[in-house]
């Protein structure tokens, strides 16, 4: 899986497979999101979390990125807690200002 820093060996099956699952979606925004969010929660998510994960990877990346960026507003269907913990995961897409020394900023 390219990208994870989780390992799958303690997890059920089911859990693997949607750990594959979120770091394989087709653009690689996609895979650091719900890939990063995989790694750090696919644990300690419960039975109705899991389910909410995986209906919501069932849509397709371009829809999941623009709600997930604010582009578009979230289908009530996504309006979970699980929604929200996950886009707490957005990595941030722009670069790093620096200073006149070369270190980073704060934006």
């Amino acid at each position: 899986m390219t990208g994870t820093t989780r390992s799958s060996a303690d997890l059920d099956p089911r859990r693997r497979r949607i750990l594959v699952r979120a770091w394989r979606r087709g653009i690689r925004e996609m895979d650091l999101v719900i890939g990063g969010f995989a790694d750090a929660e696919i644990a300690s998510l419960n039975a109705t979390e899991l389910d909410e994960l995986e209906l919501l990877m069932a849509e397709e990346d371009a829809d999941i990125f623009r709600w997930v960026t604010g582009e578009e507003a979230i289908p009530e269907r996504f309006r979970t807690a699980m929604f929200e913990r996950m886009r707490a995961y957005v990595p941030d897409f722009e670069p790093a200002k620096t200073d006149r020394q070369g270190q980073a900023t704060p934006s």
